[in-house]
């Protein structure tokens, strides 16, 4: 009996670690060696071990620089536009005013929607032949041509990031929000009595005290939105020409499209590879291990 209470924390982890390696582990082995084989689902007949032909058929595609290209700017103009955005409505936000309870809902209710309906929503709104957006923009004389916000190669791109943005700022307002309520009001009455302005207060007081919350939702945002490729898929499908394309999407469009599961793979790992030294420089920039103290 005391054998098997001494095994107790392993039984009752087992089942966590059996769906780890069934929906994690498994995958990410599979992933690994398919990067290095020819892994066609057109060619079944011609699997087998081709060594990195996978990769430098990655690195020497004509779009993958382009693709390279979009995701940053995804990545830093959705990141940056969320975050400064989000930061603005908790601060709105944090001081009580009436009607503010139902304020808040309404702001927050993007983040409870799928992606796909927000999806859906803005390519409707959006259209350039049947969509209100242009019509509006018309009718008020704003514009005098339509605009093809998601079949011009110049603008499909922003559309998609301007839509990411609108349902990701939910996300940074609630979070930063809940850091700003915690900090005890003491602070700022006695900030006042010593002479403190709006600036001071900001920098010494609010920002000092979320800046924990800050480091984490940054990380946190940064990766989900580089891995997200659902918006992306339902407003453009990557088009046109690959034009709103990023590495997540376009490794989507790999496996399911051309269905070359090898060099979809080899993506993901570049795809991996890049996260992993980003977190790394993330972590330390902010000094991620002393709780986010700069």
């Amino acid at each position: 009996m005391k054998r098997f209470r001494s095994k107790e924390p392993y039984f009752m982890l087992a089942p966590s670690f059996l769906l780890l390696f069934i929906f994690l582990i498994y995958p990410l082995l599979s992933s690994f060696l398919y990067a290095f084989q020819s892994y066609k689902l057109t060619a079944p007949n011609d699997i087998g071990f081709n060594g990195i032909a996978n990769f430098k058929a990655v690195f020497q595609d004509a779009n993958f620089g382009m693709v390279l290209r979009n995701s940053f700017l995804w990545v830093v103009l959705t990141v940056g536009g969320q975050f400064v955005l989000g930061f603005i409505l908790a601060l709105a936000l944090r001081k009580p005013f009436p009607g503010r309870n139902f304020y808040q809902a309404i702001v927050f209710l993007p983040w409870a929607v799928s992606s796909f309906v927000v999806g859906l929503t803005f390519r409707w709104l959006l259209n350039a032949e049947y969509g209100p957006v242009n019509d509006l923009l018309m009718k008020w004389g704003i514009i005098e041509n339509k605009i093809y916000f998601l079949s011009d190669p110049n603008l499909a791109l922003y559309t998609v990031i301007l839509t990411m943005i609108w349902y990701g700022v939910p996300f940074f307002a609630i979070m930063l929000l809940a850091a700003m309520q915690s900090i005890p009001e003491d602070l700022y009455e006695a900030a006042s009595i010593d002479g403190a302005g709006i600036w001071s207060k900001f920098w010494h007081i609010t920002f000092s005290y979320i800046k924990q919350t800050i480091v984490l939702t940054l990380l946190l945002r940064t990766i989900w939105v580089f891995a997200a490729a659902d918006l992306i898929y339902i407003m453009t499908a990557g088009g046109p020409a690959n034009s709103s394309n990023i590495l997540s999407s376009y490794m989507f469009m790999k496996a399911y499209a051309t269905l070359d599961y090898g060099q979809a793979s080899a993506i993901g790992l570049f795809f991996m590879a890049l996260l992993i030294v980003f977190c790394y420089l993330f972590m330390r920039a902010t000094k991620f291990e002393k709780a986010g103290n700069f």
